[in-house]
């Protein structure tokens, strides 16, 4: 079995893999100060809740953007699991996908692994939009090459944001839209600035990245809001949750 994980700013995401099947999935809050023990506590239990077996895991793949989980995880791995972990960055996936970056080290891991599973999966020109902390937009060439992209203050960032800076504003929880654009009350202005307003600025962002790369891009969305964004963005054509696990198992079977 294959364990893959993904450790973002606020979220990581943690698969197991049977060959090419995605058996388990867990996703958990990030702690930046835990320690290898702690972390193995937690992954037993989530283990044992599905009956994996610790001992069938053969290798463990890892991307992050958080380098304080890099000497945490490897010592899990290292202690619990008697392996040391592959951790992604843009040498992993120099046979799979060129960075056409100024620095290809600047590119985030889990950009590079959603970009190798969108392009494995649909081979041809993508923008991949990622709803995490930060809304990453991600494009890659017809012929499979990685060409760069954006980055924008995540949905809750910018929620969080105007809560903490404008004095009068309440703290409103972001997951349903509200029905009309044209708020009737502070709460649901909130709402319709936030999600209709994300919504918008994908669909102008997809249209001026795809007339500069002359190109007809699909566009696929990934990360926790994405299901609630993509119901009004417009150039949204699919959502891909498993997106960034998916990129791990591929890249592992190149390495």
């Amino acid at each position: 079995m294959l364990l893959v994980i993904d450790v973002g700013n606020t979220n990581t995401v943690i698969g197991v893999y049977d060959n090419d099947i995605l058996k388990h999935d867990w996703r958990i809050r990030t702690v930046r100060e835990s320690t290898a023990d702690e972390f193995n506590v937690l992954a037993n239990a989530l283990f044992m809740d599905k009956g994996v077996n610790r001992s069938d895991i053969e290798k463990t793949v890892i991307s992050s953007v958080v380098p304080s989980s890099v000497p945490i995880l490897n010592a899990f791995c290292e202690k619990y699991l008697k392996m040391t972990p592959v951790w992604i960055n843009p040498d992993s996936v120099k046979k799979l996908m060129p960075i056409l970056y100024s620095n290809p080290n600047e590119v985030g891991a889990d950009r590079i692994v959603n970009a190798v599973a969108a392009y494995k999966k649909y081979q041809t020109a993508m923008i991949i939009i990622d709803f995490g902390t930060a809304t990453t937009f991600d494009v890659i060439s017809g012929k499979g090459e990685y060409l760069g992209g954006a980055i924008v203050p995540g949905v809750m960032i910018a929620a969080d944001a105007l809560f903490q800076k404008a004095s009068r504003l309440p703290r409103v929880e972001i997951f349903q839209a509200p029905e009309k654009v044209i708020g009737k009350d502070t709460i649901n202005s909130i709402k319709s600035g936030v999600i209709y307003g994300n919504a918008a600025m994908v669909d102008g962002m997809v249209e001026r990245m795809t007339r500069e790369m002359g190109e007809n891009p699909k566009i696929i969305a990934t990360g926790g809001l994405a299901p609630l964004i993509s119901k009004f963005a417009k150039t949204i054509e699919s959502v891909e949750q498993s997106l960034t696990l998916d990129g791990l198992r591929i890249i592992s079977n190149e390495i």
